[in-house]
């Protein structure tokens, strides 16, 4: 009886609300993740085009590759894929600035403390070189290297490659179909053109086709876009809008043919209101203009976009516009928000997919029964507005730290008022070199720790334990590191050799 009585509690039927990167992922993990126990039925229309710019990503994709059992070269070979080591910046501190934040760790531990607090006693000394010298990536991205190096330290303590990708998200979202469809997914043809609400508790019924069909499901997984089908226009969840810090609201993206060398790095260039970003894969280089249309006009992004190319233009520019912010309520009764529908954060740290991927990881651990608990929903909104918010700051970061005074956008990002979560941060960092120590933010120190130097923040003082070693110590640890982080570099392949030895972009993809 308890054992029936259980069984009618469960989620008997999962209905995914859009395709596109967002919308397949979903398919495919809750697939792979539910088996038997649910039907995953995916509704979307080829009237309505996907926006397709998230082609770069960040290491954690390798955990979404894991639970699917994708190869990685498989998956390179069939999405035009590259490796990233990290992402460059230019211009974005000031005029003639260059610096990565890559994927890797520079130097290694001595002691009890960091290699940074060591680095910047040396720095302070006169001595040393840039950070990015004692990381493997770093040094293997500017010689446009990379191999299959265990990430793990080894027994120096250096660590090896940590990379994700780049790759053409039309043929992401095509893979992944065909690994949800593999697993029991249907995708129904359709546009939705209204939905209908239980009236006892206003959770979504069902919703209706261009066609008259009704679809219906326990829980909906809103992967629609900017729209929010049914998260914002259903269920009238509201928006927190960021706009006061992060004020680019729109986009001009445009493909461009390829040139050599092939980077295993994305590229983020400062503009006048704005940045561009340069995201190279095996068939061409995926590029766009990100600006605030505050400071100005499209017809002048555009232009500058089109300026700025390495290769022939392969299309026209495509315009976008967004507004930066979450929705109040990433899940709301019986809808989830994934991808665009959650809210939006510019692609400057490449966090878009991962977004949404860690959404879905916290949709399974946290998969409801059909009582939807409100105590499960709470705790997973409060997981993901705290992510949200900490990329949000990481991001405000490379904005508000600059000496740029070339125009009216740079000035006015370095003198507004910052979140009092990055407030604090900073404050730290340039008191003493230390860092706030949050196991839940996505990006761990070394990541803060590259882009703040990268943007010009001193810190006042390191750590007193560094002074521990002699001069003649310090500059025989540092220099050790460097020349074998240099030696590594050196025997790795040149990245379009690998990519052509082990996984060569399949023809007609």
């Amino acid at each position: 009886m308890l054992e029936a009585v259980l069984r009618m509690k469960r989620i008997q039927k999962v209905v995914v609300v859009g395709g596109g990167t967002a919308g397949w992922m979903a398919a495919a993990v809750l697939s792979r993740a539910l088996g038997p126990l649910a039907r995953i039925e995916l509704v979307e229309s080829e009237q309505i085009g996907i926006v397709g710019v998230g082609e770069a990503t960040i290491p954690q994709i390798h955990l979404l590759l894991n639970l699917l059992g994708i190869d990685e070269h498989n998956f390179l070979k069939h999405t035009q894929g590259s490796i990233k080591l990290g992402i460059q910046f230019v211009d974005w501190a000031a005029k003639g600035d260059r610096y990565i934040h890559d994927f890797g760790r520079p130097g290694r531990a001595l002691g009890m403390l960091g290699f940074h607090h060591y680095w910047l006693r040396a720095q302070a000394e006169g001595t040393g070189e840039a950070l990015a010298e004692y990381s493997l990536n770093a040094v293997a991205a500017a010689e446009n290297r990379y191999g299959a190096i265990d990430p793990a330290p080894d027994h120096s303590g250096i660590v090896g490659l940590e990379h994700a990708f780049h790759f053409d998200a039309s043929l992401v979202a095509q893979y992944l179909r065909k690994i949800a469809e593999a697993n029991g997914a249907v995708r129904t043809e359709g546009k939705i053109v209204d939905f209908a609400l239980e009236p006892e508790n206003g959770f979504v019924r069902s919703v209706t086709l261009e066609s008259g069909a009704h679809i219906e499901g326990d829980l909906f997984i809103d992967c629609s876009g900017f729209r929010g089908l049914l998260i914002e226009q259903a269920l009238e969840t509201g928006y927190d809008d960021w706009t006061h810090w992060l004020p680019c609201d729109r986009a001009m993206a445009v493909p461009c043919e390829s040139v050599e060398p092939l980077t295993p790095y994305t590229r983020s260039t400062a503009r006048t209101a704005g940045w561009q970003w340069r995201i190279p894969l095996q068939h061409r280089i995926g590029n766009g203009h990100v600006y605030s249309s505050a400071y100005v006009s499209d017809d002048d992004a555009a232009q500058t976009l089109l300026d700025n190319l390495d290769g022939k233009p392969l299309a026209e520019p495509r315009p976008l516009r967004f507004t930066t912010g979450r929705r109040k309520r990433f899940w709301n009764r019986n809808v989830v928000a994934l991808g665009l529908a959650s809210g939006f954060l510019e692609p400057l740290e490449s966090t878009s997919i991962h977004l949404a991927q860690s959404g879905l990881s916290r949709l399974i651990a946290l998969f409801p029964d059909a009582e939807f608990s409100d105590t499960v929903i709470d705790e997973y909104n409060r997981q993901c507005a705290y992510e949200f918010e900490r990329v949000r700051d990481f991001i405000i970061l490379h904005y508000h730290a600059n000496e740029r005074t070339d125009s009216e956008f740079w000035i006015d990002r370095r003198e507004m008022a910052v979140p009092d979560t990055l407030a604090e941060r900073l404050t730290l960092f340039r008191n003493s070199g230390r860092f706030v120590d949050d196991a839940e933010d996505l990006f761990k120190e070394s990541s803060w720790l590259q882009v703040m130097l990268g943007q010009r923040i001193r810190p006042e003082s390191y750590h007193p334990m560094a002074d521990v070693l002699s001069r003649d110590q310090l500059e025989e640890f540092l220099g050790g590191i460097r020349k074998l982080v240099r030696h590594r570099a050196t025997q790795l392949p040149d990245h379009r050799a690998y990519l052509d030895t082990y996984c060569p972009a399949v023809a007609g993809t």
